[in-house]
């Protein structure tokens, strides 16, 4: 079969490797849509690795299942989680799921950027999800991103009637504004130095777009009348970190969902954020729980999803695809078709 195999940004090059072969408790996914992600093109975490086949938010139809499995059969129609938790160490038990050493090691063989997946026992017993009839291929690879989002919104007790500042309006700021405004967010502001991020955002239900040049935190007080209850930070800049921690209200929660590379620092005023009781919130992943309530969102339409795809290519386009998101401008979602 025919993979994308990544060696650097620059480098994706179309290669012919084996068909995965099952086993036991295992099944093989045809892929039919896969999205690029941001992370996909983060490219101090991947080249490292590489070359490696990537992708992770999937979506396809099973075409073998092995011994043992019942809950699924050849034709169904599949989004697929590439990390699962193992539901019984300690920080599974205490809700902390993306931590645990299983969820942080598991995933499927080659990668969505290939004709076909094998995926291991683990990942068939905890997650894997039947898309609904009505969702096509496309919004199911939306199940992993979006569920990032729920848990971020779930680790933030977020509560309706709060406000919100989105810093940084690609995919996955636009994700936080759709579903701050699903979940009853009283006014959403949006920032980005895009012209066309900042159209999508307002799109998305932000009130007030701001580039990220102006003075977001005096632009945010005169809209709100304070600054924001809560700041969700998408951009992992120094300037935009200040930015952020600037904008937000005493009481009120600043959400570090973008990471910078290891080792990096970040600007942090400790002593305003003690004063002020601001809680920092990191988040990370997508547990079982949080891609179920993705696929609901999305199938009910609370969060649509549809028209955050900008591009689909073929395959042999993957260079293309990496191109259009690691350049950052004209694109939302780039999905990748490999049986084009």
């Amino acid at each position: 079969m025919k993979a994308a195999v990544y060696y650097r940004n620059s480098d994706v090059r179309i290669e012919e490797v084996p068909v995965p072969e099952i086993g036991d408790g295992e099944v093989l996914v045809r892929i039919e849509s896969s999205g690029i992600c941001g992370s996909d093109v983060m490219e101090w975490y991947r080249v490292k690795k590489a070359p490696i086949v990537l992708g992770h938010e999937i979506a396809g139809v099973i075409t073998e299942t092995g011994a043992g499995v019942t809950r699924f059969r050849k034709g169904d129609r599949v989004t697929v989680a590439h990390h699962v938790p193992c539901n019984t160490c300690t920080y599974c038990l205490s809700g902390a799921h993306s931590v645990c050493d299983t969820l942080r090691t598991t995933n499927f063989d080659p990668g969505g950027f290939a004709e076909f997946v094998r995926v291991p026992a683990i990942n068939v017993d905890r997650g894997v999800f039947k898309l609904p009839d009505s969702m096509s291929f496309d919004e199911g690879t939306f199940s992993e991103p979006l569920g990032c989002i729920v848990r971020s919104f779930r680790m933030s007790r977020f509560e309706p009637g709060k406000t919100v500042l989105v810093i940084g309006s690609g995919m996955s700021g636009l994700l936080h504004i759709r579903l701050a405004r699903a979940l009853g967010a009283s006014k959403i502001i949006a920032t980005d130095i895009s012209d066309f991020r900042l159209k999508a955002a307002a799109a998305s239900g932000a009130d007030l777009t701001l580039k990220a040049t102006d003075d977001v935190p005096g632009r945010v007080r005169d809209f709100l009348g304070r600054l924001a209850d809560f700041v969700i930070l998408c951009a992992p800049r120094d300037s935009a970190i200040e930015q952020a921690l600037k904008s937000v209200d005493r009481g009120g929660v600043a959400l570090f969902f973008a990471p910078k590379e290891p080792g990096a620092t970040y600007p942090m005023p400790l002593f305003d954020l003690w004063r002020d009781n601001i809680t920092i919130v990191n988040s990370y992943a997508s547990p079982p729980l949080d891609t179920r309530i993705a696929l609901d969102l999305i199938e009910s339409k609370r969060v649509p999803v549809a028209d955050m795809v900008t591009h689909r290519l073929s395959l042999s386009e993957a260079q293309r695809g990496f191109d259009l998101v690691s350049s950052a401008k004209e694109s939302i979602k780039v999905v990748l078709e490999p049986q084009r």
